[in-house]
């Protein structure tokens, strides 16, 4: 008898006690017992023999998912209190053979991270992160998806920059790991501001000195130094009769959380990773413009177009964050809008015979001019301006 046979049955016959309680159970009949027999048999020689594909531990898995939705429905119909074995086991052990075989398929290691998320298996998923970040330190869509469960499920923001950080360290060049990383301290940023709307402590937030410190002029420090956020910060211990300590709240204004000095702290690192690339700026700039709901937006994005005008002033992509600089963070049916569009169109004044100028204006005004309830005067204005950088681009 062959090795790969012999782990065959070694692995069907550890699946003998299950069995036997679903039939004692009445939650499968001898002949469905008889067909998972069967097909797990199947599985489990095509697996243990030489050839094996990542595709035939998928189908597996697959198979075992289906029949543990199946096992879960009928222990509910059926009114079994105490349903015994769980298929959630099986499933880990054979999405474990999987990347332990196929440790180079990334494909493999997300299934593996989706079906620990949905089944809620949070110290296992601590587990299946650090062997698949381990074995793949170069992979940036795996330091983002690590980042950004911590922040979605955990709402752990310290877990989050710490894989941000480590991420860095192995993809220094990757421009996406470092927009994402800013965008993921917008978004934690913007919960903070939400979370302050609903309990009524929302107040001009107190803009912040940028901090200076020695790694943020050392390109090659293995850590970008942020801005020291403390747990009396966030969490103060005291307050006063009312409940609500008035110097705690001026803390947290003040935090670098809440003033937008993180965010701007990443930009500044990156742009000297990059040797003050205009077009990570630019990239930088639209990231940030989506979230226009943060009172430290325009401290943001005001620091962004100043260090590229400082550094690429005859640039498109600092030419067009200039332009555009007025109305971010503004909608457009706001009474403020056509105050700073008009702002805006003057800007585009001094480059509107530059043909890339004028396409990036175009791409940016054409989705405003069909904004539902925009003022008709603006809408003609925003039409003529689209006209004329038509014109600019048509020889």
């Amino acid at each position: 008898m062959s090795a790969a046979t012999d782990k065959a049955r070694f692995f069907l016959e550890k699946s003998v006690p299950e069995l036997k309680e679903y039939e004692r159970k009445k939650i499968f009949s001898k002949d469905e017992i008889t067909a998972i027999i069967k097909k797990r048999s199947d599985f489990e020689h095509k697996l243990n023999a030489r050839g094996a594909q990542p595709s035939d531990f998928v189908r597996y898995a697959e198979y075992e998912m289906n029949l543990d939705t199946l096992r879960r429905k009928r222990v509910k119909r059926l009114g079994i209190r105490n349903a015994g074995y769980s298929g959630q086991r099986r499933i880990f052990f054979i999405l474990d053979r999987a990347t332990r075989k196929f440790h180079g398929d990334i494909g493999l290691w997300i299934q593996y991270i989706e079906y620990a998320r949905a089944q809620k298996a949070f110290k296992k998923l601590s587990t299946i992160f650090e062997d698949a970040l381990r074995l793949h330190p170069t992979n940036v869509d795996l330091w983002i998806y690590a980042a950004q469960y911590a922040l979605d499920d955990h709402a752990d923001m310290t877990q989050s920059r710490s894989h941000m950080q480590r991420g860095l360290r192995f993809c220094k060049s990757s421009r996406k790991l470092w927009i994402h990383y800013a965008k993921l301290e917008l978004i934690y940023t913007a919960k903070l501001v939400a979370r302050q709307r609903i309990l009524g402590l929302d107040r001009e937030i107190e803009a912040l000195k940028p901090t200076s410190d020695a790694s943020f002029e050392d390109p090659n420090a293995d850590m970008i130094a942020l801005p020291q956020i403390t747990g009396e910060d966030i969490n103060p211990s005291a307050g006063d009769s009312s409940g609500v300590d008035q110097v705690a709240l001026e803390n947290l204004r003040s935090t670098p959380a809440m003033s937008g000095a993180i965010p701007l702290a990443i930009f500044d690192t990156a742009m000297k990773n990059f040797e003050q690339d205009a077009k990570f700026g630019r990239e930088f700039f639209d990231m940030a413009v989506e979230f226009s709901d943060l009172p430290c937006l325009r401290k943001i994005l005001e620091h962004a177009v100043n260090v590229l005008q400082q550094s690429s002033p005859t640039s498109h992509h600092t030419q067009i964050c200039y332009i555009k600089l007025p109305t971010a963070g503004i909608q457009p049916t706001s009474p403020k809008f056509p105050r700073a569009l008009v702002t805006s169109f003057a800007r585009l004044k001094e480059y509107r015979e530059n043909p890339t100028v004028a396409k990036e204006v175009i791409n940016w005004l054409q989705p405003l001019e069909n904004t539902e309830g925009l003022d008709p005067s603006l809408q003609k204005a925003i039409t003529a301006t689209v006209r004329n950088a038509e014109r600019v681009l048509s020889p």
